[in-house]
This record gives C-alpha cells, sequence and structure tokens, in this order.
C-alpha cells in the first residue's frame, strides 16, 4: 500500500509556485519563505513559449539550479509554440506532434540532473485549437502525450501525468485505455473545492474523487501514485481560516503527495491565463497577499507547522450555543476583546468570539480564553469584511461589542483600501447583521481619540519632559466630547465614519448603540508593536534588550488606562444602556494617568532596572501632541471611574510580559522576520 494511502501520516507537502522570466529578486525573496514553511516539494513551470522566446534559456539556467539547491522540483511542462498550431491560429497543439516530445527530451538534457520526476501538462481543453471529445483530436494528442511519456521513461525520469481541472473519469479511463496510463509513474489530480464553481456544484469530495480515480488507475497501472498536483482555496472573501482548514484537509487525503497553489497571490498588475482580472478569485490563492503579508496559513506553518495548522483548524470548530443568548465580541480575541470576554464568561455569559486572528499572537488569547471557560466560549472565526459569513454569528445576540478593527495609522496610511473595508464597511456589516437579525440587540462600539483629530488648535505649553494645554480647564479636564470631530488619516476617517455609522443606526433603525472612543489602553494580553499598542511595545523592548524608536521629542501625552479599567467602562455601558444609547464617551486615564513618553520609558527602567536604548525620528503624520480624555460624561452616566494608577499598571504589565512573552529556548520561530 503506498503512503497516500496511508493518508499521508508523514505530512510532507508542497507548494506549486509561477516564477515568470525576470523574477530574480521576487525569486531570491519567496524561496526561503517556502523553505521556512517547512514544504519538501516546489511544483513550478517550463513554458516552451517563454523558453523560446529572448532570454529564455538565460532564465531557466539561473532558476532550476536555484530551485534544486532547496527543495525537491517538480517541472510542469505546457504551453506549446505559436507557430506549430494545427490551424496556425492559436497557442494550441503542435502540427508534428513529436515536437513536444522533443521539447521534453531537451528540457531533460538540460536540466535534468535538478529533477527525478517530470509533469506532463495534461489539459486537452486549454488547447484550442482541439476539441478533444473528437476521436481524431483526442487521438492526436494520445499520441503527443504518449510520445512525451515514452521518452522519459526512456531516459530515466519519471513522467507524471498532470491533472484536468474538474477531474473527469470518463478522460481519466480514456487514457488508459489507449495505453497511456502505463507509461506515467504518478497521476496527477486538480481539486480546489469551495472556490470554483464548477467544483461547488460538483465536488464530491476527497474520498469519493481519489477513489474513483484509484479504481481507473489500477485497471491500467496499479503502481502509479496518485498525486494532488493543484489544490487550494480562494481568500478572495478574507476567509483565511477556511484556507488553513481546506490545507488541513487536503493533507489527510489518500494521495501520495499534494502540492498545494500557491505560495503568493498573483500580483495585482499580472494577468492569468484568461486575462487581466478575469476572475478575481486567481488574484488569492496564496498563503502570502501580493504585497508580501503572510496569511494565517504561512504564518502558522512557518511558526510551528503542520501541527500548528491543525490547532487552528481546531480552534475553528463550532460549537453548539444551546438555549443561551451570547454575547458577541467582533475581535474577541485581541487585547481587549479577550480581557472583556473573560469578564463575562467569568460573570456566567456564554461568548461567541467573532475574530480572523489576523493579528499574530491573538490565538493565544483564545486559547487561553478556552482552556479557563470551556465550553461557554464559542468561537467563530471570520472576517467582519464578509457580511454573509458573519450573520450567523449574530441569530441570537443578547448584546455585541465590536472591537474588531484595522487598529494603526502607519497602515492605513499604506493601505487605505483595507484599512476602510475593516473599519467602515466592516462595522457596517456588523450593523447589518444585528439588524437583519432582529434581535435589537445592543451594540457598543471601540472607537478612538482620532476622530478628534491632531487636535493642532489645542495650544500646548512645552515643558522638559512633556506638553501641558494652556488652557486650565483642558489642563485639569482634557478633551471633552464635545470637541469637533476632525477626521485625519484614513484611519481616523474609517474609524470615524464608523463611529458616526454606529451612532445612526440608533437614531434610524432603533438599535441601542453606545461609541467609547478610546485613548490609550493598555495591560496583559497585549500584543503590543510599534504601531500600535506602544507601552506594550515599549515595556517588551526594554526587557528583551531591544532599541525603541520615538517619533517626535518624546515630550508628547497620552492618558493611558489599564485594560481592567477598560474593560469595567465596556459592561458599565451594556448594564445601562436604557440611558447610555445613542451617545459617545470619551474614554481613557484622565488627567491623573495623563503621562508624556519620556515619563513612561523612565518609570519603565526604574521597574525593570533596564536603561532604556531610544532612538529617535521625525514625527508621524496625525500623531498627537496630546491627547487626555476628559471621562465627566462617563462618571457622571454611569458611575465608572478608572482605578488603576499608571505606575501600578506598568508594574502589572512587566510582570505579565515576563510570564507570558519573554522568549525561551523553545520558542517557534518568528514569521514575522521572514516576511518584513
Amino acid at each position: 500500500m503506498s503512503a497516500g494511502r496511508r493518508k499521508n501520516q508523514d505530512q510532507q507537502y508542497g507548494f506549486v509556485e509561477w516564477f515568470r522570466p525576470g523574477e530574480y529578486e521576487r525569486t531570491e525573496t519567496v524561496l526561503p519563505e517556502i523553505e521556512a514553511s517547512g514544504a519538501s516539494w516546489l511544483r513550478t513551470h517550463i513554458s516552451w513559449a517563454e523558453y523560446l522566446a529572448p532570454g529564455g534559456p538565460e532564465w531557466f539556467n539561473w532558476l532550476l539550479p536555484k530551485l534544486a539547491r532547496r527543495l525537491d522540483v517538480l517541472p510542469c511542462i505546457h504551453y506549446t509554440p505559436p507557430s506549430l498550431s494545427r490551424t496556425g491560429r492559436t497557442n494550441g497543439a503542435p502540427r508534428r506532434l513529436r515536437d513536444y516530445a522533443d521539447f521534453v527530451d531537451h528540457i531533460l538534457s538540460r536540466y535534468g540532473q535538478h529533477f527525478t520526476h517530470v509533469e506532463l501538462w495534461n489539459e486537452p481543453n486549454n488547447l484550442l485549437d482541439w476539441d478533444w471529445r473528437e476521436d481524431v483530436d483526442f487521438h492526436l494528442f494520445c499520441e503527443m502525450m504518449g510520445d512525451a511519456a515514452y521518452w522519459v521513461r526512456h531516459r530515466g525520469w519519471h513522467a507524471v501525468m498532470g491533472g484536468p481541472s474538474p477531474f473527469d473519469p470518463y478522460w481519466l479511463d480514456l487514457m488508459g485505455q489507449r495505453g497511456l496510463l502505463e507509461l506515467f509513474s504518478a497521476v496527477g489530480f486538480h481539486g480546489f473545492p469551495g472556490t470554483w464553481d464548477s467544483e461547488k456544484a460538483n465536488w464530491g469530495g476527497w474520498d469519493l474523487h481519489l477513489g474513483e480515480m484509484r479504481r481507473i488507475v489500477d485497471r491500467y497501472n496499479p503502481k502509479a501514485e496518485l498525486w494532488i498536483t493543484e489544490t487550494g482555496y480562494s481568500t478572495w472573501r478574507n476567509d483565511e481560516v477556511e484556507q488553513a482548514r481546506r490545507f488541513v484537509a487536503a493533507l489527510d487525503v489518500p494521495a501520495d503527495r499534494t502540492y498545494w497553489y500557491s505560495w503568493r497571490d498573483v500580483p495585482h498588475d499580472v494577468a492569468v491565463q484568461e486575462g487581466l482580472w478575469f476572475d478575481v478569485r486567481h488574484y488569492h490563492l496564496g498563503a502570502v497577499d501580493h504585497s508580501g503579508s503572510p496569511k494565517l496559513l504561512a504564518r502558522f506553518l512557518t511558526d510551528g507547522g503542520v501541527a500548528r495548522v491543525r490547532e487552528l483548524a481546531a480552534l475553528a470548530t463550532p460549537s453548539v450555543i444551546g438555549n443561551a443568548r451570547p454575547v458577541v465580541i467582533t475581535g474577541g480575541s485581541g487585547f481587549i476583546g479577550s480581557n472583556l470576554a473573560d469578564r463575562l464568561l467569568s460573570d456566567g455569559e456564554d461568548v461567541v468570539i467573532l475574530d480572523n486572528l489576523g493579528r499574530a499572537g491573538v490565538d493565544q488569547n483564545l486559547t487561553w480564553l478556552k482552556e479557563r471557560h470551556g465550553p461557554r466560549v464559542h468561537p467563530f472565526l471570520a472576517d467582519v469584511r464578509d457580511l454573509q459569513a458573519i450573520r450567523p454569528a449574530f441569530d441570537n445576540a443578547k448584546a455585541v461589542f465590536h472591537l474588531a478593527a484595522q487598529t494603526a495609522v502607519t497602515t492605513s496610511l499604506a493601505d487605505p483600501i483595507d484599512d476602510f473595508e475593516v473599519n467602515a464597511r466592516g462595522t457596517l456589516n456588523v450593523l447589518e447583521a444585528v439588524r437583519s437579525s432582529g434581535t435589537h440587540a445592543p451594540v457598543i462600539f471601540a472607537s478612538t481619540n482620532k476622530v478628534y483629530g491632531d487636535l493642532a488648535h489645542v495650544k500646548l505649553v512645552e515643558s522638559e519632559d512633556r506638553y501641558a494645554p494652556a488652557t486650565k480647564e483642558v489642563r485639569e479636564f482634557g478633551i471633552g466630547e464635545s470637541a469637533a470631530l476632525d477626521f485625519c488619516t484614513p484611519y481616523g476617517c474609517s474609524k470615524g465614519v464608523a463611529d458616526q455609522y454606529v451612532l445612526d443606526y440608533g437614531k434610524s433603525f432603533g438599535i441601542p448603540t453606545a461609541v467609547l472612543r478610546m485613548s490609550c489602553i493598555y495591560g496583559p494580553r497585549q500584543f503590543g508593536t510599534e504601531d500600535q499598542g506602544w507601552v506594550a511595545h515599549f515595556l517588551l523592548n526594554i526587557l528583551n534588550g531591544q532599541p525603541i524608536t520615538i517619533f517626535g521629542d518624546g515630550k508628547q501625552v497620552r492618558d493611558v488606562l489599564h485594560v481592567a479599567d477598560a474593560v469595567e467602562a465596556y459592561c458599565r455601558v451594556l448594564d445601562g444602556i436604557d440611558t447610555a444609547a445613542g451617545k459617545a464617551f470619551n474614554l481613557g486615564g484622565g488627567p491623573a494617568n495623563a503621562v508624556s513618553l519620556k515619563m513612561v520609558l523612565r518609570e519603565m527602567s526604574r521597574i525593570t532596572g533596564i536603561r532604556a536604548d531610544i532612538r529617535q525620528a521625525e514625527w508621524r503624520t496625525g500623531d498627537q501632541p496630546y491627547f487626555v480624555a476628559d471621562t465627566r460624561l462617563m462618571e457622571k452616566t454611569l458611575g465608572w471611574r478608572g482605578s488603576t494608577g499608571w505606575k501600578s499598571g506598568l508594574r502589572d504589565l512587566a510582570q505579565w510580559l515576563k510570564a507570558n512573552r519573554l522568549p525561551t529556548d523553545t520558542d517557534a520561530p518568528d514569521s514575522t522576520r521572514l516576511f518584513a
């Protein structure tokens, strides 16, 4: 029995990646990423048309040895030359059928030392001059393929029959009747369940299709292996968790090899075979997006291999809620979301965690919640940008805390469209899902102080280590909700739009809604970065002996608020939603916890006993020299008041980081370094 028929127990896998002529820099970047993912095999193409073009031999002379030094390479030889079309009109089948075998022979002679198997492209439906259903054309195609396969075997290599997509058992049986299957060491299968319309309608499952394929192949060549030479899942709807699920499912099918299509998304300016943006799904099949940012699949493979991807798939397993009306937290695996979920679960609530796990590390928060609270934690792993996917999460919601967001100004400047899709459209999707559910569930939204813009109109006085407002009232109480909205940066615009939509859905549709415009929240379970979550980022860098970059002069002031106090505020809003509905509240540490970056760094060095290595850079777009929240409306309306002083809060965070975030000898590699 073959290894594949033992359910791929060794868990080897490969990726498909096409490298186009001249992509030297891209190849140098992508190849180490694929290797770091743990892949054993790489399937790539040798195009006849590209080889015969100017510079073609030089390109493949460079490419194939480089690939073969890192991975086991499977070249797929396809596309016949335009000069040899039977009608002279298309890039179809050659007039002289043996030309294909001659080209394969040339490739073996020139590059054969770099591989053991060669795939012969088996897509007769792509040969536009031929109608393979006509017996004469089918006979010609078999003759062309047979000549090439015979020559591959005669010269000592293994021929792999490419898999037509979708799978056609009738076609495969005809190939066997013509004597072709006995020439191949492996027979390929293409299948993209859940992505292509033809397979959504006709897909019967891996076991059914591969079982049928095995039965046909066994009639003509029982020694031949079955290879999945192409399978994948498009994340065009941002469902990266589903892509990871499909990857694990593909590894568990009865095949001897599995190649996942593909490692990176097709660049947005590259035309696929049918044309530029002919089908959006073609552009999102990679484990890494076109800009080089890893999706969940790439990130988890690089951090811990297939075992980590299986953990992700297990996290995504839905659980039955029963008769309870759950509280839904979007972004519930994030920093504030996981702390809020822990509080609600501890109070006896069932909680639906709607999250796409897009932020590195937050899966650890979800695991922590499940370990602490068991079956009352209901993961719903989806993306708020996909309205149809998230609708079921709100069907019986008791209340909704909408925290899912793109959270960094810098990221919004780099990709304003994605920032808008997540923050503005994602919020509208959540509101629509709640409205259509008919539950009338309260929606409490996490907004930001960035809706007030850069506050350039606030006159400041500069001292040795901080800025302070020149106006006594602002100095004593901070910035109130009456301050004019002044959206600045794409992030400020997208969050501001969301902020206003949430309030308007209360007015227009009667949904009880409230908005919390947050200042700087910090505390345990925060995975801070330079762009967002700066308090945890600073402290973690000091503990790790890494430098800290301050953008500006370090005198900018924020009112920091411990996450426990923030969670209390969210719970107060829900408990008092009849009073809070329709209102926006500023939420921060207030004047008592107003600190400059310099003050925070000084205290962090005192707590840790480590002197911070500080670098300086220019101010960033949209940075506020001063923001302190006036929290009197929250205090008066809901009786809330922050109780954690910033110094004791920093000590609490330092203890959590030391216990949970400092590297150990057994830590998995950090995939973010590979994709920087």
